[in-house]
């Protein structure tokens, strides 16, 4: 067995810095992370970020060298190989306001308008399918449907969707995702609603968990089979963990409107609440679970060390990954120096930032502890079996469909930790620097 080590530290400043490779040899017993790649749990779809229309307004204004640098860093070769992408139908709050595609009540089918989203969203999504060499899957979310469809009359706020226009929404979903086809972008992913349980003084849109699964059940799932878009994955929830098992619950209960649900989508606001995943695991095994939004707010986070923000990316995947986890997007692919733009003033960080004025780009360190994911757990792999000596490291295994085996380990503490990679009675001893996550990447001879 071959081993080849990635190493990411802050204190020595190396990012994604490869090792010589080198020959595992026989081990002992102590300090041990033992794996067993013939135990086998998910498959891993991808990982990826969000092309907000704050994203591409971005990448609009940096200079062609720069844009390549972005696009590279994430979709390239040499980059950290994202395969996954969001986007939202009609405004977010990373938006540079609010839109939508009917301003008011008229035909689809003549006033379904999407030149917005082409100014900014379809140009940076399309030059990342030119340059990425992988199939990029996207999923679309809405924040909130059209001011005059809601019952607040504001696409702020909250509100709910009224009642007579349950079916109007539906097929303005349809026309979206058969717009998106003319711009050469395939919607292969849905969810219902972005954080239903919010109401935000941004975008958003209140469903209770019935709300959600009627909605589905006699709307969105009929009406997406009769569009031919039955091919489209319908995910529920959209939300925090917390609640993840409770809303899966009351929506998959219903065995009409489970035909038409493929998975649980969720958020990481509220805390690890990993083993809500264990639940709707155990008991909705064939429904897949998916990350789909996590950033560092800088209402809540602004001061936080860099190590902390990019720990906690790497400690909330790896939670993920552990307890069923199919798939991983983060939020905002690019954003500016502030933390925006944003119509509401909600700035976050992002992993890569940029400077139009000066055409200045900063990855920052959660960049390249997302990467040590991305970059090396492959579409189709699967997370396998493993077992640690100490909870000063974290860790997540996988075997790739080329059968490389993956091992990310994670040490948030102050101490050096060693750690005995061993399978099958060989290994290699492996240092793990404080503050520092490193792939293993174990490979036949």
């Amino acid at each position: 067995m071959r081993i080849r080590t990635v190493t990411t530290d802050y204190h020595k400043n190396l990012f994604l810095l490869e090792s010589e490779r080198f020959i595992a040899t026989e081990v002992g017993c102590n300090q041990v992370v033992a794996i067993y790649p013939e135990l086998t749990y998910q498959t891993i779809r991808g990982f990826g970020g969000a092309f907000t229309e704050s994203s591409g307004y971005n990448f609009s204004k940096l200079s062609k060298e720069k844009k390549n640098i972005v696009l590279n860093a994430y979709f390239g070769k040499d980059g950290i190989h994202y395969t996954l992408g969001r986007t939202h139908i009609n405004s977010c709050d990373f938006s540079l306001s609010n839109y939508s595609y009917l301003e008011e009540d008229e035909d689809i089918n003549q006033k379904f308008n999407r030149d917005r989203d082409r100014e900014y969203i379809v140009p940076m999504i399309k030059a990342a399918i030119e340059l990425s060499e992988d199939n990029i899957t996207f999923l679309a979310s809405p924040w909130s449907p059209p001011s005059f469809m809601k019952t607040n009359l504001d696409m702020n706020h909250g509100g709910e969707l009224k009642e007579e226009y349950k079916r109007d929404w539906a097929k303005y979903i349809a026309a979206y995702i058969k717009d998106c086809k003319k711009d050469g972008i395939t919607i292969s992913m849905l969810t219902v609603q972005n954080e239903p349980e919010a109401t935000q003084v941004w975008d958003s849109c209140r469903y209770s968990a019935t709300q959600e699964m009627e909605f589905v059940r006699d709307y969105l799932g009929p009406i997406l089979a009769e569009e031919g878009l039955s091919d489209v994955k319908i995910y529920v929830w959209d939300h925090n963990k917390e609640l993840l098992y409770e809303r899966a619950k009351v929506i998959l209960s219903d065995k009409n409107a489970r035909e038409y649900i493929s998975g649980v989508a969720f958020h990481w606001y509220t805390g690890d609440h990993f083993e809500a995943l264990d639940l709707v695991r155990e008991h909705f095994p064939e429904q897949e679970l998916l990350f789909t939004e996590g950033c560092v707010e800088y209402g809540r986070f602004f001061d936080s060390s860099e190590v902390w923000k990019a720990e906690m990316y790497a400690h909330d995947i790896l939670g993920n990954l552990n307890h069923g986890m199919h798939g991983y997007m983060d939020w905002n692919l690019l954003l500016d120096d502030k933390g925006g733009p944003n119509h509401v003033g909600n700035f976050c960080q992002a992993p890569i930032m940029c400077n139009a004025e000066e055409d200045s780009i900063q990855f920052n360190l959660s960049y390249y502890y997302i990467g040590h994911f991305s970059k090396y757990i492959m579409p189709g792999a699967k997370r396998i079996a493993y077992t640690k000596y100490s909870d000063l490291v974290e860790v997540a295994a996988f075997i790739n469909p080329n059968k490389e085996r993956v091992v990310v380990l994670l040490n948030k503490s102050e101490k050096e930790v060693t750690v005995v990679l061993k399978e099958n009675g060989i290994g290699q001893e492996i240092k793990v620097n404080s503050h520092s996550i490193v792939s293993v990447i174990c490979s036949e001879e």
